[in-house]
């Protein structure tokens, strides 16, 4: 870091937030395959906060990588550089004092415990959408795998690019078995339960 860089402590604090919304910030890491519905359940989610008075966002993968990260591919080094960024912007909004939910396949376990280091303990949450990989492709609501098993897309995670596992998320959710509903349903019973929200 250059030497002329000081980091500008704020007025207003992020418990100061807290106590203005009503309710403590966190970030849920949603991670999984694509066509897993994590962009699907981050969004549901988002709605059903709002609808209870609770300030949250969503941070798309897609989305993200319209502005942000659109100078960044899919290579295993630009994946680091996408989480890591995504990372630091997830960060920012839990200090605002909302809660985030980001949406990213963020395939690395190491990439993944990294960005749970910027955080507090009770401020990350990562939710592993555990669908599996044969359901994905099935869905396919983008048409990635077609294209990456012809060969139209390279470092497709799942087929030419590896996916880990979360060893230890907070909160797994098999979205082949659970309906969007009753996904979104056990995540705020987990937020409700960690003291984040109160219902």
């Amino acid at each position: 870091m250059q030497k002329n860089i000081v980091w500008h402590p704020s007025v207003v604090t992020k418990e100061d937030r807290h106590e203005l919304n009503g309710h403590k910030s966190s970030v849920l890491w949603f991670t999984g395959f694509s066509g897993s519905g994590k962009s699907t359940l981050a969004n549901e989610l988002d709605a059903q906060l709002y609808k209870l008075g609770i300030r949250s966002y969503v941070l798309d993968g897609d989305n993200v990588r319209h502005g942000l990260n659109k100078e960044l591919g899919f290579s295993p080094e630009d994946r680091v550089e996408n989480i890591r960024r995504v990372g630091e912007v997830a960060k920012l909004f839990v200090d605002s004092g909302l809660i985030v939910m980001t949406a990213f396949i963020s395939p690395y376990q190491k990439d993944r415990d990294q960005v749970r280091q910027l955080f507090r303990d009770d401020e990350f949450i990562e939710v592993f959408i555990d669908c599996p990989f044969d359901v994905c492709e099935d869905r396919d609501p983008k048409g990635l795998y077609k294209k990456a098993r012809s060969g139209q897309i390279h470092d497709f995670t799942g087929i030419d690019s590896p996916y880990e596992p979360p060893v230890n998320p907070e909160l797994t959710i098999n979205t082949a078995e659970n309906s969007v509903e009753e996904a979104v349903q056990l995540i705020i019973a987990f937020l409700e339960y960690k003291g984040i929200i109160t219902l």
